[in-house]
């Protein structure tokens, strides 16, 4: 279900904290254990989320709670460290609440980030995919229920819900970079529990080349409201059917962290060269 009123009470917040700062241009969520971007920002407000009202706060505790804003370069942001997920409890429109939020204090384009299970066999844990599509395996969607009509239409286009340009510009920045820079299809789940052998061959077969509990809802609830979207996948660990190993979560914040250093130079090149 939407929720436009904790939107727009959380929006309004977060401007009057905002206030004599420009409006950000680039909303960034950061996922599990890929907070190394705050350190390219150049900051200026930092916001728990417990001060924002109506705002939905993350029980898990690799996820810090709060907005970061300031600027990469010349260009104004607003980082989201930490988000909400379904298998928290939240409902679809909650777990959307964070890109809704930064959308409506003028973001316009979305940059989103998570930590995910590699599901191509030629991929190894570290290593970093944009993705060119998605696959939505929750079964929830954000936009149901009444639409808000100043939000985004009824029925939203999802040709395209990656942006091309955005992904050519990351490639060419990773190439710069020395960066190696996968491309490919996210499946999105409910969790919390991993995948069985079992569904790992689904999703490969549904043409899926990682998989994570995150994204796929918040992509949908930007791209309602017309904002351009990056996504970039950090592997954490490999998803072979007929070899499974177990991934807890401790190593999952481990290699996160350990490829998030290049994560952040990659996002950080590719937000200081965003057209004003």
């Amino acid at each position: 279900m939407q929720n436009p009123k904790k939107v727009q009470n959380a929006s309004e917040f977060l401007k009057k904290k905002l206030s004599g700062h420009p409006d950000p241009k680039v909303g960034i969520v950061l996922g599990t254990g890929l907070g190394g971007l705050v350190d390219a920002v150049s900051i200026h407000t930092v916001i728990d989320y417990g001060e924002i009202p109506d705002f939905p706060r993350s029980t898990v505790a690799s996820h810090q709670g709060r907005f970061i804003a300031g600027s990469i370069g010349s260009t104004p942001v607003l980082l989201q460290q930490g988000r909400c997920h379904l298998y928290e409890g939240y409902s679809a429109g909650d777990v959307c609440t964070g890109v809704r939020t930064m959308a409506a204090c003028g973001a316009d384009t979305l940059i989103i980030t998570n930590a995910a299970g590699a599901l191509n066999p030629a991929w190894s844990a570290g290593d970093l995919m944009a993705i060119t599509d998605h696959i939505n395996f929750t079964g929830q969607s954000p936009l149901t229920g009444p639409n808000n009509d100043l939000w985004g239409p009824r029925f939203p286009d999802m040709s395209a819900p990656y942006d091309a340009q955005l992904i050519c510009a990351a490639m060419q920045k990773a190439s710069e970079l020395g960066i190696r820079l996968e491309r490919g299809v996210y499946a999105g789940v409910r969790g919390p529990q991993m995948e069985t052998p079992a569904e790992t061959r689904m999703y490969k077969a549904a043409g899926a080349d990682a998989v994570g509990m995150s994204t796929v809802l918040e992509v949908i609830a930007a791209r309602h409201m017309g904002l351009k979207v990056l996504g970039v996948s950090c592997l954490t660990n490999k998803n072979l059917p007929d070899c499974m190993q177990e991934a807890p979560l401790e190593e999952v914040i481990r290699v996160a962290s350990l490829a998030g250093n290049r994560l952040a130079k990659l996002i950080a090149a590719v937000t200081a060269d965003l057209p004003a």
